[in-house]
């Protein structure tokens, strides 16, 4: 009988290809082929990070632009609700000041006056607080500016007088008071103002 392995020699062909592929087998080749890979993977990690980084960015930058654009349009929409009435507080003040008239018209109160006439006084007095107090609640608000510094934003200086007694720039008389809706200004105060070169006319003295 043929012995098998006498036959082929070297062996069987499935131990031959064994052989070969030892022979040509370099594992730095192999490490090599691997760390390619990973350099690769790693790079496009790196990548993806940054656009999701810069997606992330932009999301941010756009949320807070959006942000603003909906703070300004409440702003907006607050601010045509408050003032849409302004035309018409304006003219409501001129009732107000007219009650105001009607009032300094009237003789000062004194003992024993007609009774008609007292009863005239505190009902327009009545009437005003009344109307005052509804005008407030819905922040029209008015400032007497009497004794107060002259404030270019609330008042309108009609007239100049010489004054001793008041600081120069100081408002005298007010005949109008300042109106402000929700602290903006509505109507501002007609106002007599000091004068700077104001002074007390001098007093001759006794014996001359």
């Amino acid at each position: 009988m043929t012995n098998t392995a006498d036959t082929f020699g070297v062996g069987s062909p499935a131990e031959q290809a064994e052989s070969d592929r030892t022979e040509h087998y370099h594992p730095h080749e192999a490490t090599e082929t691997g760390d390619d890979v990973m350099n690769a993977a790693a790079a496009r990690i790196k990548a993806l990070e940054a656009e999701v980084a810069e997606a992330h960015d932009k999301w941010l930058r756009s949320e807070a632009e959006m942000q603003n654009l909906r703070a300004r349009a409440k702003r907006e929409v607050d601010d045509a609700r408050q003032y849409a009435v302004q035309k018409f507080a304006r003219d409501v003040v001129e009732a107000a000041e007219n009650l105001r008239r009607g009032l300094a018209s009237l003789p000062p109160a004194t003992e024993g006056e007609d009774g008609i006439l007292a009863k005239m006084r505190e009902g327009i007095e009545s009437t005003e607080r009344s109307f005052i107090s509804i005008l407030e609640r819905h922040g029209v608000v008015g400032h007497d500016a009497a004794g107060k510094p002259f404030d270019a934003n609330l008042h309108q200086a009609m007239a100049e007088q010489p004054s001793a007694e008041h600081e120069p720039g100081t408002v005298i008389q007010a005949w109008t008071p300042a109106w402000t809706l929700h602290g903006r200004l509505l109507k501002p105060a007609m106002v007599v103002v000091a004068k700077g070169d104001g002074a007390a006319p001098a007093t001759p003295e006794a014996g001359q």
